[in-house]
């Protein structure tokens, strides 16, 4: 009886435990915490994103060209820019030009340009072996490959460097500013005399990614032309002003249109 009434004990209290678990209701399950977001803002990503992507790059240019040891002429010292006014006490002049690169990664670019001074400055005391009076005049042409290295990347924002190598045209114009006008056939008054040479320089500057296919920016280079060392003349004494060892700067503005490859 005592093994009975034992057994009778242990049964009721197993009942109650079972009926006490089932009347407890279940723990609320909790959400899993939320991510921490990671990497950077969505601006800064799709930034990344176009950068990274292989592009070309159409660019136009517009600036000034100064070199600050070479005036074209004795009584024409310094030249004159738009919005800057007399330049350097050699000759200075308004500069375009157009930049085709190809940017196969984030960090490198690759391409050619062409710069050339459209309004150059003008001495209309040039002379000759007569005394008739001339007005010369100097233009300049550059023609070459570049190459870029993009080490600054600030979201939309960038930094490079890069060098210059090509041939450099310059070309000095001696019209004469009195006698009748000819038909052409019959002669002009103006005389050219071209000299060819090798340039070579550094450059930098910035680019900012405004829209998803424009960029603007700012361009800076100085170079080295390395000219004839006696100077090409015309057989009434016009001769080239430009020999030698020369040095050039330039400055400039740029808007570009980007090609996605």
């Amino acid at each position: 009886m005592r093994a009975v009434a034992i057994a009778c004990i242990l049964h009721v209290c197993a009942l109650l435990v079972a009926g006490q678990a089932r009347a407890e209701p279940p723990p609320l399950a909790t959400a899993p915490p939320a991510p921490t977001p990671s990497g950077p803002p969505e601006s800064e990503q799709l930034a990344r994103t176009l950068i990274d992507r292989a592009h070309t790059i159409a660019e136009l240019e517009i600036g000034f060209i100064a070199l600050p040891r070479a005036p074209i002429s004795n009584n024409q010292k310094g030249g004159k820019v738009p919005f800057l006014g007399t330049v350097s006490k050699g000759d200075a002049t308004m500069q375009t030009g157009l930049h085709l690169l190809y940017r196969g990664s984030r960090d490198l670019a690759f391409g050619a340009g062409a710069l050339f001074a459209p309004s150059p400055t003008s001495d209309s005391n040039a002379g000759g072996l007569g005394p008739l009076p001339r007005t010369h005049s100097r233009s300049y042409l550059y023609l070459g490959g570049e190459a870029r290295w993009v080490p600054l990347h600030f979201k939309w924002l960038e930094g490079w460097l890069g060098l210059t190598m090509g041939g450099v045209v310059i070309a000095d114009r001696f019209t004469t500013d009195v006698g009748e006008a000819v038909p052409p056939i019959l002669g002009t008054k103006q005389v050219t005399v071209r000299t060819e040479g090798f340039a070579v320089g550094f450059q930098a500057g910035l680019s900012w990614m405004f829209a998803e296919r424009w960029v603007a920016g700012a361009a800076f280079r100085a170079d080295r032309w390395i000219l004839p060392d006696s100077p090409n003349c015309t057989p009434i004494g016009d001769c080239a002003t430009l020999t030698g060892s020369v040095e050039a700067f330039e400055a400039g503005l740029t808007i570009g249109y980007r090609i996605p490859l």
